[in-house]
C-alpha cells in the first residue's frame, strides 16, 4: 500500500474514536432524562440512539461539511496541504482522547467545543495566535452560561406550568389527557421548527421563518389531538401515576427526536475533520467546505451508535440519576427546555451546546422542588469540565501536533 493508503487508514481509525466518543458522551447525555424518568430503559436508549442516529446521519446529515468548525480559525491555515494534513489529525485525536477522558468520569462535555479546542491548537501551531477569531472564541466562552440558564428556566416555568396544571389536581390522568394536545403541540412545534431550521434537510429546503412558523403550528395542532386520541385509547390511568403514565409516552417521542436531531448534526464534528483527511489524500487539496460522501456519514453513524451502546451509560447515570431525582413530567421539562433552547439559540446565532441544555434543565426541574433537590456537588464538577473543555483540547491538539510533525 502507498504512503496514502496508510494516512486514509489512520484517518478512519481516528474518526470512528471520534464518533464513538460523540456516541458515549454527547447523545448520552441527551438520552439521559428520558432513561432516568425511567420512560425508556438504557437497552431501549442503546437501540433508539443507535438507530436513529444512523438515520439521521445518513438520510437528514449534511453532505457538505466546514473544514473549520464554527469559523473560529482562519481558514488560511488549510493553504498548506501537508500542514492541512497534520492538523486534522491533531484536532481528531486531541478531541477524542479529551471526550473519553470525560466519559470515563462519566461526566457530560461538549464534542462541538472539544472539537473548537482542537483546531484552535492547530491554528497556534500552524498560524500563530493571529489565526484565531477571538470574537467568535468568546461567544463560545458566552455559552457556557447562556445555554444552561436559559434551559434552567424553561424547565422551571413549564415543570411548575405541569404542577399547577395537572399534578396538583384531584384526578392527574384526567387532566393530563386533557391538557395532553397542548403539551403534545407544544413538543411537535418545537420538534418541527427544529428540523425546518436546525438540520441540513431542513436548511435545503428554504423555508422562510413565517411560513416555517405557519406549518409549525399547523403539524402541531393535528398531532396533539391525534395524540390525544392515541393515548386514550393505549393508557389507562395507573392508581396515582396516570399524568406520569401520559407524560412517559410523550418523552419517549421527544427521545426519538433528539437521537435523530442529534445524527443529522454531530455526525459532522467526528466526520467534518475525517473528510478533509479523505479529500487531502484524494485530491490533495481542501476549501472551506468539503463534500461529505453518504458512506463517511454511515461510517459517523455506526460509531456513534458503537459509543452509546458501549459505554453510554457512564453519562446517562450522571445526568439522569445524580443531579436530581427524575419523573417523566420532570424528564419531558428538560428534554422541551433543551431544544427549545437549542433552537432558539440557533436562530439568534449563539452558538450553545445540547450538553449544556441538558444539564440546564435537569438542575431547573430539581430546583423547582427546593434548592435541596439538587446535587450542586456533581454540577459544579460536570461546570469544571466544561471550562476545562476549550483550553485542555487545544494543548492537547499542539502535543499531537509536534508528534505528528516527526512522523508525517
Amino acid at each position: 500500500m502507498s504512503a496514502n493508503d496508510y494516512i486514509l487508514i489512520i484517518g478512519y481509525i481516528f474518526g470512528f474514536y471520534m464518533a464513538w466518543n460523540i456516541g458515549a458522551n454527547d447523545v448520552a447525555n441527551s438520552m439521559a432524562s428520558a432513561v432516568g424518568a425511567k420512560a425508556i430503559t438504557i437497552r431501549q436508549a442503546v437501540f433508539i440512539a443507535g438507530m436513529l442516529n444512523v438515520v439521521g446521519a445518513i438520510f437528514i446529515g449534511s453532505h457538505v461539511t466546514n473544514t473549520i468548525r464554527k469559523g473560529i480559525v482562519s481558514t488560511e491555515i488549510l493553504s498548506d496541504p501537508h500542514l492541512a494534513l497534520i492538523g486534522a489529525f491533531s484536532a481528531l485525536l486531541a478531541a477524542a482522547l479529551w471526550v473519553s477522558f470525560a466519559t470515563w468520569k462519566s461526566l457530560p462535555v461538549s464534542t462541538t467545543h472539544s472539537i473548537v479546542g482542537s483546531m484552535i491548537g492547530f491554528g497556534i501551531m500552524a498560524e500563530g495566535f493571529s489565526a484565531i477569531n477571538w470574537g467568535k472564541l468568546a461567544a463560545v466562552v458566552m455559552s457556557w452560561i447562556i445555554s444552561p440558564v436559559f434551559s434552567l428556566v424553561i424547565a422551571y416555568c413549564m415543570f411548575k406550568l405541569i404542577r399547577k396544571l395537572i399534578l396538583h389536581k384531584k384526578d392527574t390522568y384526567a387532566q393530563a389527557l386533557r391538557l395532553s394536545p397542548f403539551f403534545i403541540g407544544l413538543a411537535f412545534f418545537v420538534v418541527v421548527l427544529s428540523f425546518l431550521f436546525k438540520t441540513p434537510l431542513g436548511k435545503s429546503l428554504s423555508i422562510g421563518t413565517p411560513s416555517a412558523l405557519i406549518l409549525a403550528l399547523i403539524l402541531a395542532s393535528l398531532l396533539g389531538f391525534a395524540g390525544m386520541k392515541v393515548l386514550g385509547r393505549f393508557v389507562k390511568s395507573v392508581n396515582l401515576n396516570g399524568a406520569e403514565e401520559i407524560f412517559r409516552r410523550i418523552q419517549i417521542g421527544t427521545s426519538c427526536y433528539v437521537a435523530l436531531a442529534q445524527g443529522a448534526n454531530d455526525v459532522a464534528n467526528a466526520i467534518g475533520p475525517l473528510a478533509v483527511i479523505y479529500f487531502l489524500v484524494k485530491t490533495g487539496s481542501v476549501g472551506a467546505t468539503v463534500p461529505v460522501p453518504v458512506f463517511l456519514l454511515l461510517f459517523g453513524g455506526v460509531g456513534i451508535a458503537c459509543g452509546i451502546s458501549m459505554a453510554g451509560y457512564r453519562v446517562m447515570n450522571t445526568l439522569g440519576t445524580k443531579i436530581t431525582t427524575l419523573t417523566n413530567t420532570r424528564g419531558f421539562s428538560v428534554d422541551f427546555a433543551a431544544a427549545t433552547t437549542v433552537l432558539a439559540a440557533s436562530k439568534l446565532g449563539l452558538p450553545v451546546s445540547t450538553t449544556h441544555a441538558a444539564v440546564g434543565g435537569v438542575m431547573g426541574v430539581g430546583l423547582a422542588h427546593g434548592i435541596e433537590a439538587v446535587n450542586f456537588r456533581i454540577v459544579f464538577r460536570i461546570m469544571i469540565y466544561w471550562v476545562l473543555t476549550v483550553p485542555v483540547a487545544a494543548l492537547t491538539s499542539m502535543m499531537m501536533f509536534k508528534i505528528l510533525q516527526l512522523f508525517l
